[in-house]
């Protein structure tokens, strides 16, 4: 039996709520801000919800949730990027992704497009010595525009490769990102949604990385046959 060999492909990821597990430690970035100022500490619920578009957005959801005058909105930020880069306490990656990445690698290139800024996003990837897998990380920082505009998307793609350009993300932000940059998106659906994941617009859904290696299988796969059930998706 001929072995299917896939084309090489420019393989996307989010990374907060994606790649790894991190709401733990963005709590503490934010209650470790709202102390210096003495304000109350949000929760882990809080925080999740907060997460996907940025710390700009992240923080001026803090200060609603705690009635913080916004005149303190710049000082928090400022905080809160300070500390940012300092939480690498409690992240961790999902389970299977240091495997999965490691298959993936062999036969495509890897990029990272998130809206956590860019240092502390390194910094987090060099902890946990996933740094090597990828060979473009662009943050929330970048010049361009944060998610869900495509443009960090196009150029993290244009620098990993030429290849097909897949996303892989958790949430509604990135799936609009996918969608305006007219990409396939694989949507994990253990990660930090607020949405029902029927709701969520995706070319497949997984919740076991896993699973992560056969989809992109099929839509790099040469074969006619397999990039017509590649093009299916799993939910309307």
């Amino acid at each position: 039996m001929r072995k299917t060999v896939a084309h090489r492909a420019s393989i996307i990821f989010d990374l907060d709520g994606t790649l790894i597990d991190s709401a733990k430690d963005i709590q503490w970035v934010a209650n470790t801000a709202l102390s210096e100022i003495g304000v109350a500490p949000i929760s882990y619920e809080e925080a999740v919800s907060f997460i996907g578009e940025g710390a700009p957005l992240f923080v001026k959801k803090m200060i609603a949730a705690r009635s913080v005058e916004t005149e303190q909105q710049d000082f928090l930020l400022e905080q809160f990027l300070k500390f940012y880069e300092e939480a690498v306490q409690f992240s961790k990656p999902y389970d299977n992704v240091v495997t999965v990445l490691e298959m993936l690698k062999a036969n495509h290139d890897l990029g990272i497009c998130t809206n956590k800024p860019l240092r502390p996003a390194l910094k987090i990837l060099k902890h946990l010595k996933l740094d090597h897998f990828f060979k473009c990380v662009t943050g929330g920082d970048n010049p361009f525009a944060r998610k869900p505009d495509p443009r960090p998307l196009f150029e993290t793609s244009a620098s990993v490769g030429d290849g097909l350009c897949i996303y892989v993300g958790d949430s509604e932000v990135d799936a609009e990102t996918a969608k305006r940059a007219e990409v396939p998106f694989l949507l994990f659906s253990e990660g930090y949604r607020k949405t029902p994941v029927e709701k969520i617009p995706h070319t497949f859904q997984f919740s076991s990385f896993k699973e992560l290696p056969e989809f992109c299988l099929l839509y790099t796969s040469p074969s006619p046959r397999d990039r017509t059930r590649s093009r299916m998706p799993s939910s309307a």
